[in-house]
């Protein structure tokens, strides 16, 4: 590969960096060509992107981010792959899991591919144990949702009260007039 050639790489990567706020580092070493190709497919079928880059040139790309990637470095080792995702941050930790299931991956043996690190809106993951935390993280929209519903909850609770409230008092007040008039 020249010299050009690994620049506009560096270019590329640093561009779908910034085009996807979420990536996941991989390394799928081991795995069979079937079994990557199924990998990318269940990608591909869910609207995420998996590419195998050399270490050198995803630092490179990491360097142009805003922010401190350093952490990331302990990511960078051996083969690395990376899947994109711009669903929300914790889909590709969710298709992760999903596809480890469907492996049939049990005690003592290493899931394939390894998660590695991985990047969320400038928050950097590291290690095989964030994956289970990275599977539960909310996505924008979710908490914009969750935000949304606990803001009309008060309001709804006010509105219950003054129409159930409102029922009570016309019957008090039916109640009261009867009274005067059984009085009067």
């Amino acid at each position: 590969m020249t010299k050009e050639e690994k620049y506009a790489l560096v270019d590329e990567l640093a561009g779908k960096f910034g085009e996807y706020s979420f990536f996941y580092i991989t390394d799928a070493s081991g795995m069979s060509v079937a079994k990557i190709n199924e990998f990318r497919r269940l990608c591909f079928n869910r609207g995420m992107e998996y590419k195998v880059y050399k270490n050198t040139l995803i630092r490179k790309a990491l360097d142009r981010l805003e922010g401190d990637t350093s952490a990331m470095d302990e990511a960078l080792k051996g083969q690395s792959g990376i899947l994109f995702s711009q669903e929300s941050g914790s889909a590709p930790a969710k298709l992760l899991k999903d596809f480890y299931k469907s492996q049939n991956y049990g005690r003592g043996v290493e899931p394939k591919p390894v998660f590695k690190g991985a990047y969320l809106d400038s928050d950097v993951y590291v290690g095989t144990n964030q994956l289970d935390t990275l599977s539960t993280i909310k996505g924008k929209q979710e908490l914009i949702g969750d935000i949304i519903g606990l803001l009309q909850s008060p309001a709804k609770n006010v509105i219950s009260a003054l129409s159930s409230g409102g029922n009570k008092l016309a019957g008090i007040l039916k109640t009261l007039s009867e009274k005067e008039e059984a009085a009067g």
